[in-house]
């Protein structure tokens, strides 16, 4: 969305509770967040048996971050791979460029 238009409020349930979702991400991604959390919430409240809503929100919270966190250590792993690959391609087409200027006859 451009910075003139008005973020849009959503509705969601997270756990059982209601909340207005101001978003300028538009309304099904902003839904796909909520119930995202709201799984993992129930999750936290079923597996750990947490009876209180705050605790099972904090357990989702970090099961969360651990997502994150997995997914921006495998991001790097990733570029770091991209990146050695691109300086092992750069090396070799180096060193044919300058396999191919030497067998290039000099004028003289």
């Amino acid at each position: 969305m451009s910075d003139g238009e008005q973020k849009l409020t959503v509705r969601v349930t997270i756990f059982g509770e209601e909340y207005p979702i101001r978003s300028d991400m538009g309304e099904e991604y902003t839904r796909a967040c909520a119930r995202h959390v709201d799984d993992i919430v129930q999750q936290a409240h079923v597996q750990g048996q947490v009876v209180e809503p705050h605790k099972a929100a904090v357990l989702a919270a970090l099961q969360i971050t651990d997502e994150l966190f997995r997914e921006r250590d495998e991001r790097q792993r990733l570029s770091d791979s991209v990146l050695e690959r691109l300086q092992e391609l750069r090396t070799r087409v180096d060193e044919a460029t300058d396999d191919a200027d030497r067998s290039l006859p000099t004028e003289g």
